[in-house]
């Protein structure tokens, strides 16, 4: 596969660009740049047409949103005088002195939203997509869920999961108790929430 194609990843659901091997994976690009992240080489596939203009679409509007010289990559920064920034601020510092990458990882994106939400940026769980008469809404009516996979292990991963949660706490505390009875360090946590579309005009 030549660097570049675009390629559907059905772990993430995202499109991303097929950069190198690395391993026994592959790096996908996102489009529009960002930070890449590993796939399964044995599970991608060339995204369909549908898929890439899509993919397409979403960039212009993250760029759009956040300005043509945004750097995506780039960890977001407190509004000075703003006490719900500096909260999330400090979070974040104490995670990376204690070289927890989730965890800051974790605090940039609670940062993001409470910039959208509280200085000005679109309201949190909506986006629109320019010139296609749809915008994409959370739906209120469902939860989102949080949750973790172990995959410690040398040869394989150890696959234990804490199952769909309410909120992130709980994740937290099976990890605590897993890494007790089992030793293990590395887990995988995703979160998923429901959208519905709707109809513009």
């Amino acid at each position: 596969m030549e660097p570049g194609t675009l390629v559907y990843d059905p772990h993430t659901r995202k499109v991303g660009e097929y950069q190198d091997r690395t391993g026994p994976y592959v790096m996908l690009r996102p489009v529009g740049g960002g930070r890449e992240w590993q796939a399964d080489p044995a599970r991608i596939r060339e995204a369909t047409l549908d898929e890439r203009l899509s993919a397409g679409v979403r960039a212009l509007n993250d760029r759009s949103r956040e300005g043509l010289s945004a750097d995506p990559t780039r960890p977001p920064s407190p509004v000075p005088g703003c006490a719900g920034c500096e909260e999330l601020a400090l979070r974040r510092d104490r995670a990376r002195a204690a070289f927890d990458a989730s965890a800051v990882t974790d605090a940039n994106v609670l940062l993001r939203q409470h910039q959208r939400d509280e200085h000005g940026g679109e309201s949190a769980g909506r986006r629109i997509f320019r010139y296609v008469p749809y915008t994409i809404v959370q739906d209120a009516s469902a939860q989102p869920e949080y949750e973790a996979y172990c995959v410690s292990g040398e040869e394989e991963d150890c696959g234990a999961s804490s199952g769909p949660c309410q909120a992130p706490g709980e994740v937290e505390e099976w990890q605590r108790r897993h890494t007790q009875e089992t030793r293990h360090l590395r887990y995988r946590r995703s979160f998923a929430d429901y959208a519905v579309l709707e109809r513009q005009g």
